[in-house]
């Protein structure tokens, strides 16, 4: 399935990001939501901070927050991790160290970051060649597609569908991502 799907739409691009406080801000604007709708915001956040760090976020108010495109819900996770990263709670460049179950923990222990936000952040980021964030919804559209399925299948099918792929799940993803956004585009 996977090598008909790069024959049908190419090798994936690598769609890296800089590991750090950035990248998991710009993955919670992602959360349940467009991209495009995510990039936007973040944009705007750049405009009015030129470099995203814990500082500079803490130092915004609710109100620029919300003309920015946070609503108040994700400016509270990303408040809230600028502050873990601020008082050394967190360290996001020790994480760089950790095995991957050892990030999920941390980053699970965020609030605002749940399985998503962790995986992507692994794959990402900190480039893991084993993540797998199955309850994506542009990778389950994909991976239905890509098996003929009639309804999009399940996070939990997703879930046990990568296991054939470990420990390249990352590789399994980027080409689901790919071809759902090949499909997308024509």
């Amino acid at each position: 399935m996977l090598r008909e799907l790069v024959g049908r739409h190419g090798t994936p691009p690598s769609w890296f990001r800089d590991p750090g406080f950035a990248t998991l801000v710009l993955l919670i604007l992602e959360q349940q939501v467009s991209l495009a709708s995510a990039a936007a915001a973040y944009g705007r956040l750049e405009a009015e901070l030129e470099v995203v760090e814990p500082a500079g976020f803490n130092r915004l108010s609710d109100a620029r927050l919300r003309a920015v495109g946070f609503s108040r819900q994700k400016a509270g996770y990303a408040r809230s991790l600028a502050s873990a990263i601020e008082s050394g709670r967190v360290s996001l460049e020790d994480m760089a160290l950790l095995s991957d179950d050892d990030v999920r923990i941390r980053l699970l222990a965020l609030r605002g970051v749940g399985p998503w936000t962790a995986e992507c952040y692994l794959l990402f980021a900190l480039r893991r060649s084993d993540a797998w964030p199955s309850g994506d919804r542009a990778l389950l559209i994909s991976l239905g597609a890509a098996r003929g399925d009639r309804e999009t299948p399940t996070a939990a099918t997703a879930e046990a569908l990568g296991e054939r792929w470990r420990p390249w799940r990352s590789v399994a993803a980027r080409i689901l991502w790919h071809a759902y956004l090949s499909d997308r585009a024509r």
